[in-house]
């Protein structure tokens, strides 16, 4: 490859898939951007805007032969009735970030129960003369989670560091998740097959 591929996450499931498509990276995650999306914006643009933030927050310049990776990951679950008025959402919907602590943990998962979510991944690609971001979703449908269920995922795991509260590639996937649309990975944090697309395009290959 003609760039020297930066992966500028502190994610290890991103980090495992970037390496599992066999792609060379090094990883520096320095970057000035504050996390935050602004307020009034679709859920589903949230991720987009984060990856692009966090892409123009790196803290230097790219040279000619590097190409930086950046990605931010949601969980959107839908809200209707007493919850809509709770989360005063515009859309329907609220976006699930990472768990402050357990007890945030568990009101995310029992949110989750019985209900379809989407996955939304933002992944922006850039070198010193180009730019391309795009988005991925991919929609969740968990089965009815006792809360017995997920005291124990959530005092076993820890699930404090994924949106939503959940990894799908741990215990809660297996027993909790009756079927995936769209891309697994995606849900793990990267869609891998599309950001290696994208690379052989800036690579010219494509």
């Amino acid at each position: 490859m003609k760039y020297k591929i930066i992966l500028a996450s502190n994610s290890p499931r991103r980090r495992e898939l970037l390496a599992g498509a066999d792609i060379d990276f090094i990883v520096d995650t320095r970057n000035n951007f504050v996390e935050g999306p602004e307020a009034g914006v679709d859920p589903h643009q949230v991720p987009l805007d984060m990856s692009i933030g966090k892409s123009h927050g790196f803290h230097r310049p790219l040279a000619q032969d590097e190409l930086l990776i950046t990605a931010d990951t949601v969980v959107i679950c839908p809200v209707g009735g007493s919850e809509s008025k709770k989360y005063a959402s515009a859309f329907a919907s609220v976006v699930l970030g990472k768990p402050r602590d357990a007890d945030d943990a568990a009101r995310m998962l029992r949110m989750l129960s019985g209900r379809s979510h989407e996955v939304v991944t933002g992944v922006t690609l850039r070198s010193s003369t180009r730019e391309f971001s795009f988005s991925d979703m991919t929609r969740v449908h968990f089965k009815e989670l006792s809360d017995a269920d997920i005291a124990y995922y959530i005092e076993r795991y820890k699930p404090f560091d994924k949106a939503g509260a959940y990894g799908i590639q741990e215990w809660i996937g297996y027993i909790g998740i009756r079927s995936v649309e769209g891309s697994y990975f995606n849900v793990m944090g990267l869609p891998v097959d599309r950001v290696r697309d994208a690379i052989l395009d800036f690579e010219g290959r494509n």
